[in-house]
């Protein structure tokens, strides 16, 4: 199984509080071999290029509220499902994991099929 495709969050957490339901069902993260994009309400809204090893990815924002950034992430992919915990103060994550004040986004996605 490979990370390209577009992928639906399923659950989220954002420094140790649930992410609104609302915001997962308007969500949308595509993955192509080299680029990403992250929509909300079919349009883009964040979107870049990255790269990754066999459990991070790095993602460098050339549009959005990130653009000009490279954030880095911790991933597992079984499956279907796709779980990221994005490192939003620079830094890559230990572990999957949030806390308050912690700068971190934790995002399970489940891969969107036809």
């Amino acid at each position: 199984m490979s990370l390209p495709g577009k992928w639906h969050p399923v659950r989220a957490e954002l420094d140790g509080q649930p992410a609104p339901e609302l915001a997962l069902e308007r969500m949308e993260f595509h993955l192509t071999a080299t680029t990403y994009a992250v929509h909300f309400g079919g349009e883009a809204y964040d979107c870049g290029t990255f790269t990754h090893t066999e459990t991070t990815i790095h993602l460098t924002a050339q549009k959005g509220p990130h653009a000009g950034r490279v954030i880095t992430a911790i991933y597992q992919l079984a499956g279907d499902r796709l779980r990221i915990c994005y490192g939003l103060d620079g830094t890559a994550p230990a572990e999957f994991k949030t806390a308050p004040n912690s700068a971190r986004y934790l995002v399970t996605y489940r891969r969107h099929t036809i």
